[in-house]
């Protein structure tokens, strides 16, 4: 009863106003989405990154400055523009007064990135080290702070510098613990900053990058010729440029992008497209052809400028906005003209293109149909299999169906941290499962080694139990708009039959679902190899040389012990290597790695090329070895 319930004051004491940087650091995660450590492509430190070169980019949309230069120095970055410059007498402003810049009048910036003047206040609240400067016709003006905290404002002074801005910043370490910048992340930003902006370079560490032919030189850059099946369709128009091919992939393969911001989670522009696109194909062809045929294996890049833009967050990762302009065309009937004219005119004048996209989309529709009886078993064997209880143990975010209805902000953040690891064994996913946050991680057990998938139909995935359990776990027999984890674990024992389960799984993703890793849902454990400990302290160790350096310091013979599996962990041991402080080791495709060369070197038959490669690797290994004087 009431009477009998501790009391609780709520005076005004209880109220509390938090000024702009103060609700940052309280809550970063509302300004740049996830935090992380860097091994993440949509970890907080790049976010930063990408709020201030967001700015230099609107800048050269409006016609000022055809160059950007970025510097990485281990944790500093540096970022120059050679704009107009800040107004001087607002350059603290800017950086440092919520609702403060010159995007909220749509005539200066139609169709800018950022429209709520936070960008560089969050870089600013969450970096130790941030400065500001500002060049404009023969003067400068610099402000330093740390922390969101103004620490030295100089006076202006006279200057060579021609017009611009620089930012340098350093993040917070007690924010993004453990942090370090990934260049093979940085550079895929920068490359789509230039796909969306003919002609402008960016300097990043002096390498240069620039695009000609916008999206046509990105699809070309993220395919292999030899593999598509036509040549690519280049279309441009006001306001919208798309690129489309087909090539031998499962899945598709879309890349969407708003006003310049990669939008990963796509949107209605994405959506519009997909849509669009289905229509047009089925209206040039004359045939009711099936949405999956259509798209299954497509590889496409679409791009709008949109005025005034609305995201779904303020990390700007999908788009939001029903209308392209103010009472203008809705975004679905924009990119359904665009298409209905343009593709329409493209085909009718390319018929050996129209030919053998049509080839591809019936290839789909034989494979489909083929399908359709081993898919119906598999389903049900599935259920039998008793998938949640026996093959998965699920985390909170996909038992409570009421919570995106409830709390839709809450939800998608939840679901950013979702993870699920794949493990092989009784003993690791025990001890995994005990040691796991139950809000948002699942574990999934394998049964025995996987099958080399290299080179095999959809055919088998349906046929082999776990492939077929583990699509289920994760929800992608029909692509990625059902995936129910964002990152996708591969947690095995880090010896020879560990190293082989793991090779297998990035295999089979590869071969069925590459949409996964382009997208960088799929990431490594990192676990300790050694426990270094005396009595008074213990030190838990990734490779040889952390173990040296280990027993270096605690001295006196302290015990080593060497963990051969994830079982020999413990529970309490493993809930600080799948915490906060968890390493993963993302599985990215590098510049110029195509999926199917890739396989048939490491998975195909074996060649004495990659004998080679792999005695002139454990040369490297053993001479490490012998370096750091283990054994």
């Amino acid at each position: 009863m009431a009477e009998n319930k501790q009391a609780v004051n709520y005076t005004e004491d209880d109220i509390r106003s938090l000024d702009w940087k103060e609700h940052i650091r309280l809550r970063p995660g509302m300004y740049i989405g996830k935090l992380g450590d860097g091994s993440a492509q949509d970890d907080g430190i790049y976010v930063l990154l990408k709020e201030v070169t967001d700015n230099c980019i609107d800048e050269h949309m409006m016609g000022y400055g055809k160059q950007i230069d970025i510097t990485i120095d281990q944790k500093t970055v540096t970022i120059r523009d050679y704009g107009r410059g800040i107004p001087l007498g607002k350059v603290v402003d800017v950086v440092s007064k919520i609702n403060t810049g010159a995007k909220y009048d749509s005539k200066a910036f139609q169709k800018s990135v950022g429209l709520n003047g936070v960008g560089t206040k969050a870089v600013n609240a969450l970096s130790n080290y941030f400065k500001v400067t500002a060049y404009r016709d023969g003067k400068e003006k610099t402000a330093e702070f740390e922390r969101g905290v103004l620490k030295v404002e100089h006076k202006e002074a006279k200057t060579t510098e021609p017009n611009g801005t620089m930012v340098t910043f350093i993040p917070d370490d007690t924010v993004f613990r453990n942090f370090n910048f990934r260049m093979g992340y940085i550079e895929e930003q920068a490359w789509n900053y230039c796909y969306l902006n003919a002609g402008l370079i960016i300097n990043l560490n002096g390498k240069k990058f620039v695009s000609k032919n916008g999206l046509l030189d990105l699809l070309q850059r993220k395919t292999n010729e030899d593999e598509l099946r036509y040549p690519i369709i280049h279309l441009k128009g006001e306001d919208i440029e798309v690129a489309i091919s087909h090539n031998n992939e499962y899945g598709e393969d879309i890349f969407s992008f708003v006003n310049g911001q990669y939008t990963t989670q796509g949107g209605t522009h994405q959506q519009a497209f997909r849509e669009a696109y289905v229509k047009v194909i089925r209206d040039f062809f004359k045939k009711d052809y099936d949405t999956s045929d259509i798209r299954t294996s497509i590889v496409a890049a679409v791009a709008v400028r949109v005025q005034e833009p609305v995201f779904e967050s303020q990390t700007k990762t999908k788009l939001g906005s029903q209308n392209v302009y103010e009472n203008g065309p809705s975004m679905k009937n924009f990119v359904l003209d665009f298409l209905a004219k343009e593709l329409d005119n493209y085909l009718h004048r390319n018929p050996a293109v129209g030919d053998a996209l049509k080839k591809r989309i019936e290839q789909n529709e034989r494979e489909r149909k083929e399908l359709a009886g081993i898919k119906k078993l598999a389903n049900e064997r599935a259920k039998k299999a008793n998938l949640h209880n026996k093959k998965l143990r699920d985390c909170k975010v996909h038992m409570n169906d009421d919570l995106p209805a409830k709390n839709k902000e809450a939800f998608i953040a939840l679901q950013n941290q979702s993870t699920i690891f794949i493990t092989e064994g009784d003993s690791a996913s025990g001890s995994i499962t005990k040691a796991r946050s139950v809000e948002t991680q699942a574990v999934f057990s394998l049964r025995g080694k996987p099958l080399n998938a290299f080179g095999l139909t959809k055919k088998v995935v349906y046929e082999n139990e776990e492939f077929n359990l583990l699509q289920h776990a994760l929800n992608i027999e029909d692509g990625l708009e059902g995936l129910r984890y964002n990152n996708i674990v591969i947690a095995t024992d880090a010896d020879v039959d560990g190293m082989h389960i793991r090779l297998l799984l990035m295999t089979f993703f590869l071969q069925f679902f590459p949409d996964l890793v382009k997208k960088g849902h799929v990431y490594i454990l990192e676990t300790p190899l050694f426990r270094v400990r005396n009595k008074q302290e213990t030190i838990y160790c990734y490779d040889e040389t952390e173990k040296q350096a280990a027993v270096k310091k605690l001295g006196n013979k302290p015990e080593i012990t060497r963990f051969k599996g994830l079982g020999e962990i413990s529970p309490n041991e493993f809930e600080r290597f799948i915490g906060q402080d968890m390493r993963l080791q993302p599985v990215l495709l590098e510049q110029g790695d195509h999926i199917q060369q890739l396989l048939e070197y490491y998975m195909g038959k074996n060649t004495p090329q990659r004998q080679d490669f792999i005695i002139d690797n454990l040369r490297v290994e053993l001479d490490l070895i012998e370096e750091v004087g283990g054994s």
